[in-house]
């Protein structure tokens, strides 16, 4: 079993600013303060997007689903940089339902964020495709009052799953990042594709054992967020993983370096904590 309080002290010693009020927020629901949140949403381009640290000053993709991971864990879709970025995001669906990164980027780019690679385009859709999935009815954005699955994004979302399932395998498998896997069967989940978004689960249950921490608490807090229940089979064993590699000081370690083990470690904690209500 996760030692939460072990979790909660790693991040109270070790954590900034805005990793403590990223915790306050995830324990009760303390909104942050204002100049906190301003500087989160630091650095967004006039026409909605952020930059990555990678792509000098055109707006990617990846970035901007990056930031919006952020700003949820601060309580703050419903702010407007977070409405800004979702109307960008939604502008850049191309016609087949997808994401790709601007050409502009291509020498920069890392691999998973490749203008025109196919594994790359695959993992920025279902990427783009969950955060309005999952923001979209907090946001509203331009569009009319909509209760459907993505809020004012519906037709958006919709279509990016039509996609994501038009490249699923017969055995569940998907010809991308593993990544990939959970954000796609979150959105599929969410567009009551229930059947397409359990053969990716089954395939992400066999590679749970041998996931890295970041890896299983990305997986497990994607797929709470979009209503699993954390009993079900694939969030158990996700948070057993994590059980297995947390470490004597409370944190778990990142896949990026030590100076991300805090993110891994309120990750962990978003993915094990227990139900409420």
């Amino acid at each position: 079993m996760v030692d939460l309080d072990a979790a909660v002290g790693f991040v109270v010693a070790h954590g900034d600013a805005v990793e403590r009020a990223r915790l306050s927020w995830l324990r009760n629901g303390t909104p942050p303060p204002e100049e906190l949140l301003e500087t989160a949403e630091v650095g967004q381009a006039p026409d909605g997007g952020w930059p990555a640290a990678w792509g000098a000053d055109v707006a990617s993709v990846d970035a901007t689903c990056f930031r919006l991971a952020e700003l949820d864990d601060l309580g703050a879709l419903g702010r407007p940089a977070a409405r800004r970025s979702l109307d960008w995001l939604a502008s850049r669906q191309q016609p087949d339902g997808g994401w790709d990164e601007d050409p502009a980027l291509t020498g920069s780019a890392p691999e998973w964020a490749r203008p025109g690679d196919p594994e790359a385009m695959l993992y920025l859709t279902a990427n783009a495709g969950f955060w309005l999935t999952v923001a979209g009815l907090d946001a509203r954005a331009a569009g009319p009052l909509d209760h459907r699955v993505g809020g004012a994004y519906a037709g958006v979302v919709h279509a990016a799953a039509q996609a994501l399932a038009a490249r699923l395998r017969p055995d569940g498998s998907w010809p991308s990042f593993l990544a990939a896997g959970w954000l796609s069967a979150a959105v599929l989940h969410r567009q009551e594709m229930f059947s397409e978004s359990a053969r990716i689960q089954v395939v992400l249950a066999e590679r749970i054992p041998r996931m890295s921490p970041g890896d299983a608490a990305w997986l497990a807090v994607t797929l709470r967020r979009v209503g699993i229940d954390p009993q079900d089979w694939i969030m158990v064993r996700a948070c057993r993983r994590l059980a297995e590699t947390q470490r004597s000081d409370g944190g778990w370690e990142s896949d990026d370096g030590h100076q991300f083990d805090v993110h891994t470690t309120l990750s962990a904690i978003r993915a094990c904590r227990p139900a409420v209500g």
